[in-house]
């Protein structure tokens, strides 16, 4: 048997946009996938469908994997011809291992790529609005890890140098080990008076930071409790950060976003509040699954008067139904009608015109095309044409509870009426986020058909969009306090 290949990925500090073009080609192409705590599992999203996925960091019902073991894994599945990425959060050579994981790899004859990524000592200043270095402010910058392998965990430094050598330092984990590296630095020549801060989850929008100087962050951070993940910033060039402070102002940052999903493919939803500065879950995360194809209705497209689309996916599995069966889509003379705008720019993007519509009249000559919920519809006096099966994945739910739990949501959207019935009747949702955790966060829905399938479960909505539109929603959210 051929051996296959491994990919050691630098997933970036936690923003998903991070992540290098080339690192991303590979989650695209990944027949297994081993990923840390730090990479987002957001990323996840882009493997194939029957990708083997491997959480190698702490879940509640099971303990980290151990190095070596990880290093077995990656040998064993690369020895089997698999096609494996090994995702690890910031850049693989900074702090991550890398190292060990490409030696057993080369001992082993396994062939591999190292893929760098953006390390978080650079990235999490950046989105605090501080540069590492700058021209007025110092020249020098170093990464120092806070921690080692030593009986008490504190690392083994020329203090003397980073204190009178650089100007600006970044410690990686440094929370536990902060009144240590505070007092060593000083006692090396630093002044005490020099700003520090502390970057929690940089470049997500739960970022959190805390500022101070080297004589008072250590009390800070404990008057605070401020945890891990984080970054230690040294430097007098902390004080930039008043003045090219950027990710902070987004409207929607700090805002953390439960968004119900209904098919398989990541939204442009999700997208635009990201991009307003919310971190976003999109949940729960669905699988398809291929049906057998009903030759019958394909081959006489052409009887057909109307055919509706129900989903924007349902448009994209049908073309490609039409393509693997040889198909030819000139024999379609419908017109053509979609339930949402996102399915009628599906269609759109296909150069076919099509109108938006919330019903059609059940009729013999109308055909309605969608996945295995199409029965929801109740189109009984016509032709459906089913395209694909979608569950919801099982397997993915342990890492969205991990998720959930580390964001601590405090607004849940419903974007549909669908979605309102999925979190309700779906037996997973149960086990993923509950109808009582509703009552502790913010219900936004989109459109008055939402906000009335809400009522029918016994649920208020906080905030409703006036209109489908993205600017609506965020106005909505904007309406509702921060839990």
């Amino acid at each position: 048997m051929q051996k296959g290949k491994v990919f050691l990925v630098g997933a970036g500090p936690g923003d998903i946009g991070l992540i290098t073009i080339k690192g991303l080609d590979a989650i695209k192409q990944a027949e297994v996938i081993l990923f840390d705590r730090l990479a987002n599992p957001k990323l996840l999203d882009y493997a194939p469908a029957d990708c083997e996925q491997i959480y190698c960091g702490k879940l509640p019902d099971r303990h980290t994997l151990r190095q070596d073991k990880i290093n077995d894994l990656l040998v064993e599945k690369a020895a089997a011809g698999k096609r494996v990425v090994r995702l690890k959060g910031g850049d693989p050579g900074v702090f991550g291992r890398v190292g060990e994981e490409a030696e057993a790899l080369a001992l082993a004859e396994i062939e591999f790529e190292i893929i760098p990524g953006i390390t978080s000592g650079i990235a999490a200043p950046l989105y605090a609005g501080i540069p590492v270095t700058h021209r007025e402010f110092g020249e020098t910058f170093a990464i120092v890890t806070a921690h080692n392998k030593s009986s008490d965990g504190k690392p083994v430094l020329n203090w003397q140098a980073l204190a009178n050598g650089i100007d600006t330092i970044a410690f990686y984990m440094g929370i536990a080990n902060l009144p240590y590296i505070c007092e060593n630095l000083i006692q090396s020549g630093k002044a005490p008076e020099t700003p520090v801060i502390l970057i929690q989850w940089g470049t997500f929008s739960r970022q959190n930071t805390l500022e101070g100087t080297l004589s008072t962050i250590a009390g800070l951070a404990a008057e605070k409790n401020f945890s891990n993940p984080a970054i230690t910033l040294v430097g007098n060039i902390v004080s930039l950060r008043r003045k090219i402070n950027w990710f902070e102002k987004k409207p929607l940052f700090g805002r953390q976003i439960l968004l119900a999903r209904t098919g398989t493919q990541p939204g442009n939803l999700a997208k635009l509040l990201t991009e307003q500065g919310a971190d976003v879950i999109e949940f729960p995360k669905w699988k398809s699954e291929k049906v057998a194809v009903d030759m019958k209705v394909l081959e006489n497209l052409s009887g057909y008067e109307e055919i509706l689309f129900t989903s924007a996916e349902s448009v994209s599995v049908f073309f490609q139904i039409l393509r693997e069966t040889e198909i030819d889509i000139r024999t379609i003379s419908a017109n053509l009608f979609g339930l949402s705008k996102k399915t009628i720019t599906a269609l759109h993007e296909r150069g076919l015109q099509a109108e938006m519509t919330a019903y059609r009249e059940p009729r013999d000559e109308l055909l309605v095309i969608g996945d295995s919920r199409i029965g929801e519809h109740q189109y009984e006096l016509c032709h459906t044409f089913i395209t694909n099966k979608n569950m919801i994945d099982t397997d993915h739910l342990p890492i969205l509870q991990r998720m959930i739990s580390e964001a601590n949501p405090d607004t849940i959207i419903f974007p549909s009426a669908a979605s309102v019935r999925i979190f309700f009747e779906e037996a997973q949702m149960s086990e993923l986020y509950s109808y009582q955790n509703l009552k502790d966060i913010n219900v936004v829905s989109m459109g008055a058909k939402t906000t009335d399938s809400l009522k029918f479960y016994g649920v208020k909505s906080d905030a409703a969009a006036q209109t489908p539109t993205g600017s609506a929603l965020i106005e909505a959210i904007l309406s509702c306090s921060r839990s």
